[in-house]
């Protein structure tokens, strides 16, 4: 059965590789891909978007920009890690593709109420702005949304841009908060799973000896983007956070978690973004969120590898 997604973004040589993961698998119809700022400002995830799709040769795919910054806070971005132009490493050119007219909140919220209910998933990789927006604007949307699998947060394995915080959910605490209050199904990709998810050299090496546009970009992409990550991690490799989200969706018996209740703090100074994952069940708060703690490290790879062969 072919399940139809929505993928947000804000590419981000790991939200890259999970685009090209999607685009790999005929199992996934990938009805758009919307774009938020992040990792770095809206024009250049905007512009990165259009340059996978491209390398992937998928332009049938629309490409949506949406929110430029977060909903009530300043943007915070990563060129830190990703670079000036948040695909450093991968020398794609330019797109010669342009964006879709329609700006992405109200794509996602056209394509929810169009179709079917209970058949569109959300598949958010980036700060959770567009997704939040669609839901305050047009709160019908979200009993007809099937699942939001998204990429963010962090509980054992701490923070990563702040000692408590993700950075996906640390840059829009606020949106964060109104997606995991909407009611909807949410599975969560979060740090502790995600740094199970290591890159190797002699992996990056493998994907090199291809010789192929694919290839050649993921390896000097996830080279330029794993140095960052390799000496934060003290030498242990780069967790490559946002294709399990793909990965989740085409086999999730390779992940493990549980439901539980799942809140994003938005007012302390100390922990703002904190995401307070309740794994223990010490509350009464109602479960929210399938939050998974575990990946089958090699079985995920190996999927990864072959789709990407595919291209």
């Amino acid at each position: 059965m072919v399940r139809s997604i929505i993928i947000d973004t804000d590419p981000g040589q790991d939200d890259a590789v999970a685009l090209l993961l999607a685009f790999a698998s005929p199992e996934l119809n990938v009805l758009g891909v919307t774009t938020v700022a992040g990792n770095v400002p809206l024009s250049l995830t905007s512009k990165n978007a259009l340059k996978i799709c491209e390398l992937a040769r998928r332009t049938d795919v629309p490409v949506h920009a949406g929110c430029d910054r977060p909903m009530d806070r300043p943007l915070v971005t990563a060129e830190h890690v990703h670079g000036k132009t948040g695909l450093d490493g991968s020398n794609l050119p330019d797109p010669s593709t342009a964006l879709a007219q329609k700006h992405a909140v109200d794509f996602i919220i056209d394509q929810v109420r169009s179709n079917p209910d209970k058949s569109i998933t959300l598949c958010p990789l980036g700060p959770l702005t567009n997704i939040a927006t669609a839901l305050t604007q047009a709160p019908d949307i979200a009993p007809k949304i099937q699942e939001i699998v998204l990429m963010g947060g962090g509980y054992f394995e701490g923070g990563n841009i702040t000692p408590v915080a993700e950075f996906n959910i640390y840059v829009d605490p606020k949106s964060a908060d109104i997606v995991l209050r909407s009611g909807i199904d949410i599975t969560m990709l979060p740090l502790d799973a995600t740094h199970q998810a290591m890159i190797r050299q002699d992996w990056l090496d493998h994907l090199a000896a291809w010789k192929t546009p694919v290839g050649t970009a993921v390896s000097g992409m996830l080279d330029f983007s794993q140095r960052f990550d390799v000496e934060k991690y003290e030498g242990k490799g780069a967790p490559l956070h946002d294709p399990t989200v793909i990965a989740y969706l085409l086999d999730p018996t390779l992940f493990s978690g549980r439901l539980i209740n799942v809140e994003i703090e938005t007012q302390s100074e100390l922990t703002l973004g904190m995401t307070v994952a309740d794994w223990w069940r010490v509350t009464n708060r109602p479960a929210n969120v399938t939050f998974i703690r575990d990946i089958n490290e090699a079985a995920f790879f190996d999927l990864l590898t072959q789709r990407l062969a595919t291209l």
